[in-house]
């Protein structure tokens, strides 16, 4: 057992390599870029941006619970279909509406995907859970960081076509090498059984540890997906060409690789709450001095700044949940943590969207790191507010 598990993760972290990348591939920079060549408004391409997190809430938890019942595999390759097929959509279209459309539908890959290979991770490892879910996000994140730079080059030097070609070569391969993957354990059921879906989902979000630190990983993920889609348009309004927006979106990136496993070793040793609250804080004062920084140096060392402290908080956060789910419940737990991470992710870009168009960038990005400051408020308050488990994991 103990010679298959390397083998596991290296299979795991291989494919949600490839996967990632060629979702990240899809939208950064290449989203808002192609979504404004299509004349969609400020307030559209937030919506547009949007419109892949939101099968993260339809869907999060429906797969984790799933995969608890069915096994981690079937649930896996569902996911690795719509990677393979989605990018081929993105050729034939021609408003954004229909590239909404789109987006919703690649958007179910990466709601399964991630939570389902995360519960896979967290069920096989426990002493190094922290670490082995940080050396795996960032191994997938190799991905996110090259995409930027492979996207902004591809637009520069070819066409939005090629960028989506690319998304596709890597999507079908991430499915083809997905299907060596096998399950820790026989599943523990053949059909789905309701009974156990319902009481899982009632056990996951009675547990007041679990649904707060839910809380802080939405409020992270908003103003994450917020930067994703909008730092691009605030360098671009800045006259900084497409391949140097590439470059500040992968540094950041980049900085979450490397920041990530470290990040995660130090929450193993020295507990959660210490790594989450201080990286809360480094993002804050990141996206606030975005504004006074408009160059491409400056975006650049921000973006990368960013991206240690939202390193520094997602290092933690999954692992948090793992350490406080109960009766080996964890695709269900990073189920509701995926789906109320997305609702976050959710608002960010359409928030942000409607604060550009209203009141311009300065005031959307000052309320943005706000929302990180409030967040690590809230955590630091409610800390005796949860259970005994949560307090000693915190």
């Amino acid at each position: 057992m103990k010679s298959a598990r390397p083998s596991f993760f290296v299979l795991i972290a291989l494919v949600g390599g490839l996967a990632i990348f060629s979702s990240t591939l899809s939208k950064t920079p290449v989203l808002p870029l192609f979504a404004q060549a299509l004349d969609a408004t400020p307030a559209e391409i937030g919506w547009i941006v949007m419109a892949s997190t939101i099968p993260g809430i339809l869907i999060s938890y429906p797969a984790g619970a799933l995969s608890d019942q069915l096994g981690k595999r079937r649930v896996l390759l569902a996911s690795l279909v719509v990677f393979a097929t989605a990018p081929f959509l993105y050729l034939i279209i021609s408003t954004a509406w229909q590239l909404m459309a789109v987006r919703f539908y690649h958007g179910f890959a990466t709601a399964i995907f991630g939570t389902v290979a995360s519960a896979a991770i967290a069920e096989r490892y426990t002493a190094d859970r922290a670490q082995r879910l940080s050396t795996y996000s960032s191994v997938t994140i190799v991905g996110r960081s090259v995409a930027p730079f492979l996207g902004g080059t591809l637009i520069s030097l070819g066409s939005f076509g090629a960028v989506y070609i690319a998304c596709a070569i890597s999507g079908v391969l991430a499915l083809v090498v997905g299907l060596a993957l096998r399950d820790h354990a026989p599943p523990a059921a053949t059909k789905i059984e309701l009974p156990k879906f319902w009481t899982s989902l009632a056990t996951v979000l009675r547990d007041r540890g679990i649904m707060l630190v839910s809380l802080v990983e939405a409020a992270q993920y908003l103003v994450f997906g917020a930067i994703e889609a909008f730092l691009a348009l605030f360098a671009s309004s800045l006259g900084i060409p497409a391949w140097q927006i590439g470059v500040i979106l992968g540094v950041q990136l980049v900085s979450i690789v490397f920041a990530k496993p470290i990040a995660g070793k130090v929450s193993d040793r020295l507990g959660r709450r210490r790594v989450i609250l201080p990286g809360l804080m480094i993002g804050a004062a990141s996206v606030a001095l975005l504004p006074y920084f408009p160059s491409f140096a400056g975006l650049s060392v921000l973006s990368l700044v960013f991206g240690l402290g939202f390193a520094t908080v997602t290092s933690s956060t999954a692992a948090l949940v793992a350490d406080l789910t109960r009766d080996g419940r964890y695709g269900s737990s990073m189920g509701v943590l995926r789906t109320i991470m997305d609702v976050g992710q959710s608002i960010g870009p359409v928030l942000t969207g409607f604060l550009v168009g209203a009141a311009g960038y300065p005031s959307a990005f000052t309320l943005l790191a706000a929302i990180l400051v409030a967040a690590a408020v809230l955590l630091g308050m409610l800390l005796k507010g949860v259970d005994t488990k949560a307090s000693a994991a915190l």
